[in-house]
């Protein structure tokens, strides 16, 4: 199982520039909002594009999707771990909680 993340640890990575977040919706979900400067990344082009776009395979990674209920930051992270990548975490409760807390979003 993959390590869990809290907001205010993920906030503060962001903020430092200490990690990569992959959002695991991709498509018109990321297109509509995602965290800034993440990564759209789905669980179907993780073996193709992971390698490119993470090419660290220690880099401290952190996916998400739209909340608890969403199983494709697991599903991806999961992935990730399987690559061989080594520092990955989730932050579970994803985009609805970062922009319900008021957090900056971004849009493509």
């Amino acid at each position: 199982m993959t390590a869990l993340i809290t907001r205010n640890e993920l906030q503060t990575a962001i903020d430092a520039g200490t990690v990569t977040v992959v959002d695991a919706l991709g498509g018109d979900y990321y297109a509509q909002q995602h965290l800034p400067g993440a990564l759209a990344l789905v669980r179907d082009e993780v073996d193709n594009l992971a390698p490119s776009l993470l090419p660290d395979l220690d880099a401290a990674i952190v996916t998400y999707c739209s909340n608890p209920a969403c199983p494709n930051s697991g599903q991806v992270a999961d992935r990730l771990t399987a690559l061989g990548y080594t520092n990955v975490r989730k932050y579970r409760e994803g985009i609805e909680d970062w922009a319900g807390a008021g957090l900056p979003i971004e849009s493509v």
